[in-house]
């Protein structure tokens, strides 16, 4: 059974920062279930051969367990925590990072027909679905390679060529098709991402990211809230809270500081929104953050 094969193939290559030999593979094992942690999700394929997690996306949650996959089509503010993971049996996944150029080059060489139409609408940027018998076989194959290395730079890129196109193909691939697309409805929520994330600490007016989007307001609105589950001001406020986490776990003494930095005028606001969101006050949190050694907690399983 292929997946008896992964869980296996999994255990053996797993390392502690999740890396293999082969580019932009990542092999998570994970022996405790944690509180739930914010992180980004990256865009990435995630497989979970023995285990489960649960992921929130703004008011979206979502569970998958072995046997199953998930996508993330943009890189998302997330708070995921294993709900199925101890010693005995620890959570083992694959991940797959999904970068658009390669998916946009095989939908240039499909043929007319070779895959279905994707609608105007943006998909969700997060997915779950059951993985099929073809998926895990790729997997499986690609994994093996780690235990060939004469082979692997030939026949891991061919490899993971047929991982995406078994997405592309799948049942979810309408989302992993728009991914690939220039002027997806997709594409362009993702520009507006980018450029929040960039800007994070910045105002700026909604109508202004939805003309350098490339969609009108409305348009802006419905595809942006459908692609994260937030809206572009909600978007940008888990950004700031999650960059000042990173900030006060190294300036735990600077609470004021950060809140300004990530753009925060009003401190009161900063720490109001900040236990909010982590359910503890930044200068508690920060200590906190010091003292525990926390699993990762992205999308990657």
């Amino acid at each position: 059974m292929p997946l008896e094969e992964l869980r296996s193939l999994l255990t053996r290559h797993a390392r502690p920062d999740w890396t293999t030999a082969i580019d932009g593979v990542l092999i998570s094992k994970v022996d405790r279930s944690d509180p739930p942690e914010p992180s980004m999700s990256g865009t990435v394929l995630a497989v979970i051969a023995q285990g489960s997690k649960r992921l929130a996306l703004g008011d979206r949650v979502y569970e998958y367990g072995a046997g199953q996959y998930l996508v993330a089509s943009v890189d998302l503010p997330v708070s995921g925590q294993f709900t199925r993971a101890d010693a005995e049996q620890p959570a083992l996944g694959f991940g797959l990072v999904l970068e658009p150029p390669a998916v946009a080059e095989l939908l240039l060489q499909a043929g007319p027909g070779d895959t279905p139409r994707t609608g105007g609408g943006a998909p969700s940027g997060i997915i779950v679905s059951d993985a099929p018998a073809a998926l895990l076989d790729a997997v499986v194959r690609l994994l093996r390679l780690l235990d060939e290395p004469r082979d692997r730079a030939v026949l891991a890129p061919l490899v993971t060529r047929e991982i995406l196109w078994r997405l592309i193909t799948g049942d979810q691939g309408a989302t992993v098709r728009q991914l690939g697309l220039a002027d997806s409805s997709l594409s362009h929520v993702s520009r507006a991402v980018g450029w929040i994330r960039e800007h994070y600490a910045e105002p700026f007016r909604v109508e202004d990211v939805a003309r350098m989007s490339g969609m009108s307001v409305s348009a802006f609105y419905r595809n942006f809230q459908a692609v994260t589950a937030m809206s572009p001001i909600q978007f940008q406020k888990q950004i700031r809270l999650q960059e000042a986490r990173l900030l006060l776990a190294t300036r735990p003494g600077d609470v004021t500081g950060v809140g300004h930095r990530v753009g925060y005028d009003n401190p009161s606001q900063f720490s109001r929104e900040y236990r909010r969101q982590f359910g503890a006050p930044p200068s508690k949190d920060a200590v906190r953050l010091r003292q525990a050694v926390r699993t990762p907690s992205g999308v990657l399983p």
